[in-house]
């Protein structure tokens, strides 16, 4: 079988649950839904997988303190939005009608303002139109992979340091990928294009930006060393936000090659002082070359064929 669609649905409203339940209801999606806040930020931090979000935003409730709290920890991904139910009669009716009218965020330019509750690519559906649920998953699906900031340009706040917003693209792109891929298992999709922001390149930073970076940096490659020759899985994916961070701050490989060597030093003063051998920080070369060799990749994708 294709590999499905893993959608993750957080809609308090039992009718409006159980009614896109039943229209996604099929082989091409894998459906949780999860009414708990604590619980569905649990579920999106440990599947990585995670192909779209269906939300329902309710005044100022959960679905809006599940988005807020998704963007602060950098975790994008696409999104179809419920407008919050209105009996109040014929308001329902205008909203749609108003969202209808509205030129499609995947039209308009990401550099632009735009209203959004979770990230410039997600699609709001009213609940008049919950039937094309199907469609805005595709829609949504589609406008993220084409998504190149979490935030419009004109939108980030002076106060953002240079260092979350490279984070925040790293995590963006490396969500992207990974959607990316499993399409081109599905549909032959063949990939998406990395857009790079230079005003946030190592070389363009202020000297303390600078150095808050590289810190981030060290200490990242530091955690994949120290899991690299463990059992764990996850040291694959500490690798690929290592090398998006890199990639997105344009780091250069000797930069990285510095780390590396930094660190073994500090590995090495540690070991003598307990007596012990050395030549263990050779194997790590290994960590090295998988480093670059995943940067390099990264560079071959980021060439439009």
């Amino acid at each position: 079988m294709l590999s499905q669609l893993s959608i993750g649905i957080f809609v308090r409203s039992e009718k409006i649950a159980s009614s896109a339940i039943e229209l996604l209801n099929g082989e091409r999606y894998s459906l949780t839904h999860i009414k708990s806040v604590a619980d569905f930020l649990g579920f999106v931090k440990h599947n990585y997988h995670l192909d779209c979000l269906v939300c329902e935003v309710d005044g100022d409730g959960d679905g809006r303190s599940v988005l807020s709290k998704l963007q602060e920890r950098s975790i994008f991904l696409p999104a179809v939005i419920f407008w919050p139910v209105v009996e109040n009669g014929g308001v329902e009716a205008q909203l749609s009608e108003s969202l209808e009218a509205a030129p499609s965020i995947g039209d308009a330019s990401q550099e632009q303002s735009c209203t959004f509750f979770y990230h410039p690519a997600e699609v709001q559906l009213s609940i008049g139109r919950l039937n094309t649920i199907g469609e805005s998953i595709d829609q949504a699906i589609a406008q993220f992979l084409k998504l190149s900031t979490p935030v419009p340009v004109n939108d980030q706040s002076a106060t953002v340091d240079a260092t979350a917003q490279l984070t925040a693209q790293s995590l963006l792109q490396l969500q992207q990928r990974r959607l990316a891929e499993k399409l081109r298992e599905r549909l032959g999709y063949l990939g998406v294009y990395y857009k790079r922001n230079s005003q946030i390149f190592l070389r363009n930073l202020s000297g303390p930006e600078k150095q808050k970076f590289l810190d981030q940096l060290k200490s990242s490659y530091r955690n994949i060393v120290l899991d690299y020759f463990s059992e764990d899985s996850a040291v694959n994916n500490q690798i690929d936000e290592f090398v998006n961070l890199a990639f997105f701050a344009d780091v250069p490989v000797t930069q990285l090659v510095e780390i590396h060597m930094e660190l073994m030093d500090e590995f090495a003063k540690q070991l003598k002082l307990e007596g012990r051998s050395e030549e263990i920080l050779l194997d790590y070369r290994l960590t090295l070359i998988d480093a670059i060799a995943h940067l390099c990749e990264m560079y071959r994708r980021s060439i439009p064929k």
